[in-house]
């Protein structure tokens, strides 16, 4: 019998709308349709070959869920491209150059004022002169400063600085650009998180213009990118900061990144692009020692224009280790409690501030897809690489769609990524995983105290 697909599919939206966030829903599923809708198959329409990719790996699992929950159907998933689109595949290097020549000549009268210029605000407390240097940064700011008095003429490029959260990659990258505008080193400065740099590379597919988009960052002077593990691993995406990558490179002109892991351990890039980043410098950051610590308080307090006494710098700096984010929160609470409360600025205080937002004397691990493995490895007493492995024996196949689910839930690790790490598995066998788990979830109570157990566990271990 036939089916209408459009109709259909307009039920399952609508659904899915209800799912997942206002703008999500509009930018990824609004130019959306369906050429085919029934038991066997969903065909769905897509305007690029960047949203199939997508869709396909953050989206399939929501959309296999959402119309068997319309339809009770559990057909086969695919994705077509208009034919009338224009997806990032179709942009070949002669057009990318081409742009890239025309908008050279169209920012020669911009150049020639020699004045410096930010495509983007800076945050004007991340300078160099407000980063507290200690024995965990001094080789990390070295390098930074280096590169702001003579981007793109050091050894130093790309320069990749790494290190856990909160412990000042984002204060150097801004205190770069910061230098090379008051300095004027350099004249067109972008800093921008790898968030904003796929969401603009988007927007320009979206309109099937990308002059603009190459026009920001391949005529940049110097090129800062924020949280370079956070960038979608979409074949496109990565097509594009490699170009975006070479033009710079090939013109002296300076790159920076930061991550929150060496280059050598991101997970999804291609072998090339994580080549290209360790062509320059990579350096890290690591936790403060106690004395830098106590400096960073003190100089925190000092821009408040409070002093803080020996004792209660010294007694914060021993309780908040893990990182400056942290540190800095402490103070912060710490000196609202003594303005709006009317208290003495002493010990007493301190404890409390502290007791308000949680004690920690020992830096917290985060939860990622290694950790949730050792968890599962130790919880049913299996071996990592049999988890990961290719055995298919029932016990030890039903460990690894536990442990692929939990990275999923807990995580919210793309599929791709998970799959990755389960012996370079396809998404799908992740998608097929989390199904399983949760259709038994849904039918055996004691199945799910297991999961609910290991699910504690993983989280108890991390706020250790």
């Amino acid at each position: 019998m036939p089916y209408n697909a459009t109709g259909l599919w307009a039920r399952c939206l609508k659904s899915i709308k209800l799912k997942i966030q206002p703008q999500s829903f509009q930018t990824w599923f609004g130019p959306t349709n369906s050429l085919e809708l029934c038991p066997e198959r969903a065909v769905i329409e897509v305007p690029t070959s960047f949203f199939a990719d997508w869709l396909e790996e953050h989206y399939s699992w929501l959309i296999c869920a959402t119309v068997e929950e319309e339809t009770s159907w559990k057909p086969k998933l695919e994705f077509v491209v208009q034919k009338q689109a224009k997806g990032p595949t179709e942009f070949n290097q002669a057009e990318r150059e081409d742009s890239v020549v025309k908008h050279s000549s169209s920012e020669a009268s911009v150049s020639s004022n020699n004045k410096s210029s930010l495509v983007f605000p800076l945050n004007p407390k991340y300078r160099f002169e407000q980063f507290v240097v200690g024995d965990s940064n001094e080789f990390s700011f070295t390098a930074a400063k280096a590169v702001a008095d003579s981007p793109g003429q050091t050894a130093f490029n790309p320069l990749v600085i790494y290190g856990g959260v909160g412990l000042g990659k984002t204060h150097l990258l801004q205190a770069i650009g910061d230098l090379c505008y008051r300095n004027g080193s350099a004249q067109r400065i972008v800093y921008v998180t790898a968030e904003k740099f796929f969401s603009d590379y988007l927007q320009a597919i979206q309109r099937q213009d990308t002059a603009e988009y190459i026009k920001i960052y391949r005529n940049a002077d110097v090129l800062l990118i924020d949280d370079i593990q956070f960038y979608v691993k979409t074949e496109g995406c990565q097509r594009e900061l490699i170009h975006t990558f070479n033009t710079l490179y090939q013109n002296q002109k300076q790159i920076v990144l930061s991550s929150d892991r060496p280059p050598s351990t991101l997970k999804g890039f291609e072998d090339r692009l994580i080549s290209r980043f360790q062509w320059g410098l990579v350096t890290d950051i690591e936790a403060p020692n106690l004395e830098t610590r106590i400096a960073i308080l003190n100089c925190k307090a000092e821009e408040k224009g409070i002093s803080l006494a020996p004792e209660i710098s010294r007694f914060l700096a021993e309780q908040v280790v893990s990182n400056v984010r942290e540190l800095e929160g402490a103070l912060i609470r710490l000196l609202t409690m003594k303005s709006h409360m009317g208290m003495e600025l002493n010990i007493e205080l301190a404890r409390r501030a502290l007791r308000g937002m949680g004690r920690h004397s020992t830096p917290r691990p985060c939860v990622n897809i290694e950790t949730v493995q050792k968890a599962t490895s130790d919880f049913f007493d299996i071996p990592i690489p049999m988890l990961i492995g290719a055995t298919r024996k029932q016990d030890i196949t039903s460990a690894r769609h536990v442990c692929m689910y939990l990275c999923k839930s807990i995580i919210g690790a793309p599929l791709k990524a998970i799959g990755n790490e389960f012996g370079n598995r396809d998404h799908t066998t992740v998608i097929h995983a989390c199904k399983a788990v949760e259709k038994k979830l849904s039918k055996d109570p004691t199945f799910g105290n297991l999961v609910t157990e290991l699910e504690k566990s993983i989280q108890s271990n991390a706020s250790q």
